[in-house]
């Protein structure tokens, strides 16, 4: 593999975004995500592609600044209309991030795929990680789960508008809400949580940090209208792989209903940020989210002992 003794958060972590220092006080951030459609409204998919494509860089405590446009679309099969207001949708967003298109590719494909790849900007020493975590220290998850469930029961025609515009919105809402706020406390560790679900990205956060975490189910923030889709077998292929793969990395009270164990595996598009930090801190960053609009947020969880990797829901 190459290296390079300036970039400090690489692949070998497996961390939300990768990082290169430029100087002893700046560093790049660098990440990319694309994927296909997970709403009917082609305006709504472009705002939560962006959204899910900053959040890496805010979850590593930075400010995005520039995006490049990925796009794969099927000229024979859709009209231009379609692709446009996709993109109108992400520059929309963008603005609202203050972050500046600079360019970007397409293709035709048989298949339509948007994404971005984004560049920000963090000091090497304010970088938060998926590392660091401490005993004692408590979680806030800043969004509800529940997005995959409920897409997938939306290709299905199961989820009503009501539900569809619910979930869209909190796919759609920037994490730099709660990025800025949380930069006022002392952060141990942060991610966010995507593809690889609560489970796989908080194990990744436990091994990382040679920890064990204690998950209360109980004050896990989720969409009310997953548990139904849930119980009724609504669940993406990705929530099952996310099982088989970090299956063994978490043990579960006999008392966690299924549709938890469901809920917590599920991929996430656009999912909100996992925040570590010391518990005399928590309620107070707690309370400077729910006061700047970021309702769903909750302390869900403590670091319990210094155990590698372990996660134990109750």
């Amino acid at each position: 593999m190459l290296t390079d003794q300036n970039v400090i958060r690489g692949v070998d972590s497996l961390d939300d975004a990768g990082v290169y220092k430029l100087s002893d006080d700046l560093a790049i951030i660098q990440t990319i995500d694309f994927f296909t459609p997970i709403v009917d409204d082609p305006y709504a998919f472009g705002q939560i592609t962006v959204a899910n494509a900053l959040s890496d860089v805010y979850a590593m405590g930075g400010k995005p600044l520039t995006a490049m446009n990925i796009v794969c679309f099927p000229l024979k099969a859709l009209d231009i209309s379609v692709l446009q207001d996709i993109l109108k949708g992400g520059i929309d967003k963008m603005r609202e991030a203050n972050v500046v298109l600079v360019g970007g590719h397409s293709i035709e494909d048989k298949e339509l795929k948007y994404g971005l790849s984004v560049t920000g900007i963090v000091h090497p020493k304010k970088m938060l990680t998926n590392s660091g975590a401490m005993v004692g220290d408590k979680l806030i998850l800043t969004k509800a789960l529940g997005t995959g469930i409920v897409n997938t029961a939306l290709k299905a025609g199961l989820a009503n508008e009501k539900t569809i515009d619910k979930v869209t919105k909190s796919m759609a809402t920037l994490n730099k809400e709660a990025a800025e706020i949380m930069q006022q406390f002392e952060i141990h560790a942060c991610t966010d949580i995507t593809g690889f679900g609560f489970i796989g990205h908080t194990s990744q956060l436990a091994k990382n940090s040679q920890v064990s975490i204690k998950i209360n189910s109980a004050s896990v923030p989720f969409f009310i209208e997953a548990k139904d889709f849930a119980n009724q077998g609504m669940c993406p292929g990705g929530l099952q792989r996310n099982r088989e793969f970090y299956g063994d990395m978490v043990e579960f009270s006999i008392e966690v209903a299924d549709y938890i164990n469901d809920l917590l595996f599920d991929p996430q598009t656009s999912g909100g940020l996992l925040i570590v930090l010391a518990e005399k801190e928590a309620n107070q960053l707690l309370n400077k989210l729910q006061e700047a609009g970021v309702q769903d947020s909750a302390i869900i969880g403590e670091v319990i002992s210094k155990t590698q990797g372990k996660l134990l829901i109750t």
